[in-house]
């Protein structure tokens, strides 16, 4: 059983919007900028934002595509996590930095959603966090099978955005809402 975080401490995580991953990805400059909005809001609100960046085989620590677009950049002072797995829990100090800021909701955008957000969704409501999942700020890109089947991009966020809306986790709560109506406050929900 997750042990469920007691309180209402906001964050905004921000996951793998990086070069080699957005690009080419459903939609990206609409989703870039909505993920823009949303760190501006964090930010003027004294919400924590963190950035989690992921490298492997094809996504090489320091290469071009390794770099978050250029739209958007960490502040001094913000917390960057750096991972190797598409859960931005698995083998890093997100734990501890979460605990730090005695987080108990994430707010949760990024790329690319079937893998690294998905992940990292269900790793936060697993871990006992409220979520808020930014659903017109992340994106990904369509899938093909290679058997003459594509899974469309579009389709794949709104899937996890009805999925984050429907689950149901004791003690937790999680939603979804735009990066201009997010409430970093209210686990789960918008601005009232």
């Amino acid at each position: 059983m997750a042990t469920v975080r007691d309180g209402n401490k906001g964050v905004l995580m921000v996951v793998d919007v990086q070069v080699g991953v957005a690009g080419g990805a459903w939609e990206a400059p609409r989703v870039v900028k909505n993920v823009a909005h949303a760190v501006e809001r964090a930010r003027a609100q004294g919400v924590p934002v963190i950035w989690v960046q992921h490298s492997d085989d094809e996504l090489v620590h320091g290469s071009p595509q390794w770099q978050w677009v250029p739209e958007l950049v960490p502040a001094p002072g913000e917390v960057q996590v750096h991972k190797n797995f598409n859960s931005s829990f698995e083998k890093t100090e997100l734990d501890g930095e979460l605990a730090k800021l005695g987080a108990t909701h994430i707010a949760l955008a990024g790329c690319a959603t079937n893998w690294c957000i998905r992940a990292t969704a269900y790793g936060a409501l697993e871990r006992g966090y409220d979520l808020t999942l930014v659903k017109d700020a992340h994106t990904t890109k369509s899938m093909d099978l290679g058997d003459g089947t594509t899974i469309d991009a579009a389709n794949v966020v709104r899937e996890l955005n009805i999925a984050m809306t429907w689950l149901e986790y004791p003690g937790r709560k999680n939603g979804t809402a735009t990066a201009a109506e997010v409430d970093f406050a209210k686990p789960g929900g918008v601005r009232a």
